[in-house]
């Protein structure tokens, strides 16, 4: 049987996620949920919370409950590898037994990359690559405690690792999958989203929309993600405006962590489109931030998406509050495309990738920080889109793009990402 060829097949794989604990109140659960997991010297793993006093708020509750507590807070928004092994080091040397991970995406990934790494003597994360087959499946326990709405991979058996050994000319950010790198448990609580600011909630918010959207489009057809990834749409579209303008409404927040629950059950099992390629490769180059990255893809992709499968956009527009009545389902998958261009401009979203060049205040941005020698500017010009269109076409996202992409195709994308408006 050709492996490769699975994702054509009948047959649908749905996989595991983990336990979780969801709604107001539910972080300060952690301590008592620690102990019952049997941690006793836990490696508390986190990235930009210092100062925000969270950190410590974890930390003591943890501590209350009797787990002793080491704090590595140096993961990288788009972890590397060598935060991955950086950490792996503290665990081994500090000789923890557990994870908790306190962020978004990165600190989530990064936390189950060091979990593979843990479990296989220290081994290098970039010999995990891809789907695995580890010759260790039992991995140290791990909690989730999310800081943001957006990410899903608090309840996802996949991490998202940039390798740093790569050719600096082709930057490589790599996706692995495993039932075991599933959390033990997962908590969503939106009281710790109020501090969260309006620019990282609207590109966050955009991230649970490419969940969303790519579950439900995909070629892999996972019937059990659909009606996931409609109530997802639904969800954003109701509270996203209204989080991005009041960060401390509290049914807005609440309405947005279980966006982004039920978005990340949805793409676990049924993958997702090309919008999460183009960001993959960006800020593999750039270090953009990967909400921001799906927000600016989202268009492209769409456009291009489209007439592949306009039934499935036609649902999306009414899932996004269109009233279709009277419609055809090409006019309805069109105003699709006109009601997330109109979400995208009420709470602030870039018009293409070469803007954040000169955008006065951009969260989480190391563009001119990086260590590739193009990486001080985005420049959008044909080398450029051609270098991150040939990342973008080998993500493992692109297979199930509902449209079938060549390199030429592709990198007519990612330059309409890079230069073009919506």
């Amino acid at each position: 049987m050709d492996i490769g060829r699975l994702h054509i097949f009948p047959i649908k794989n749905f996989h595991p996620v983990p336990a979780a604990l969801l709604g107001p109140g539910a972080h300060e659960m952690v301590g008592a949920s620690a102990r019952d997991l049997g941690f006793r010297r836990t490696l508390l793993m986190t990235t930009g919370l210092r100062g925000t006093g969270i950190v410590d708020e974890i930390r003591a509750q943890v501590e209350a409950a009797g787990v002793e507590v080491v704090v590595f807070d140096q993961v990288q928004s788009n972890p590397k590898d060598t935060d991955v092994m950086a950490a792996h080091a503290v665990y081994r040397t500090e000789r923890c037994d557990s994870f908790i991970s306190l962020g978004g995406g990165s600190s989530h990934d990064c936390t189950k990359a060091t979990r593979v790494v843990a479990a296989h003597d220290g081994r290098l994360i970039t010999d995990f690559k891809g789907p695995l087959a580890l010759e260790n499946p039992v991995l140290p326990p791990h909690i989730a405690v999310s800081t943001t709405a957006g990410t899903g991979s608090e309840t996802s058996f996949a991490f998202v690792v940039t390798d740093t050994t790569s050719d600096p000319d082709r930057p490589h950010k790599f996706a692995s999958f495993a039932h075991a790198l599933a959390p033990s448990l997962a908590i969503d609580d939106p009281v710790l989203f109020y501090g969260l600011p309006a620019d990282l909630t609207a590109y966050c918010g955009f991230d649970v929309l490419a969940h969303a959207v790519g579950a439900y489009v995909s070629i892999l057809e996972m019937t059990p993600s659909h009606g996931l990834a409609l109530q997802a749409i639904e969800l954003l579209a109701t509270h996203l405006r209204t989080a991005v303008g009041n960060g401390y409404d509290a049914a807005a927040r609440e309405g947005m962590m279980y966006a982004q629950y039920i978005a990340g059950q949805a793409f676990n099992s049924a993958g997702l489109d090309a919008v999460h390629s183009i960001s993959h490769a960006t800020s593999a180059h750039y270090d953009t931030h990967h909400g921001l990255g799906n927000a600016i893809a989202t268009f492209p992709v769409w456009e291009a998406n489209l007439p592949f499968a306009y039934r499935k956009y036609a649902r999306i527009a009414q899932a996004m509050g269109v009233d279709t009545r009277g419609m055809s389902e090409v006019q309805a998958a069109d105003a699709a495309l006109d009601a997330v261009r109109r979400l995208a401009d009420d709470v602030g979203i870039p018009q293409n990738f070469t803007s954040l060049n000169t955008l006065p205040r951009y969260s989480k941005s190391r563009i001119g920080e990086g260590r590739y020698a193009h990486a001080a500017t985005i420049a959008g010009d044909d080398a450029d889109c051609a270098r991150v269109a040939l990342h973008a076409l080998g993500d493992v996202c692109t297979v199930t793009n509902p449209k079938a992409l060549t390199l030429d195709s592709m990198t007519a994308l990612v330059r309409s990402a890079m230069v073009g408006s919506r």
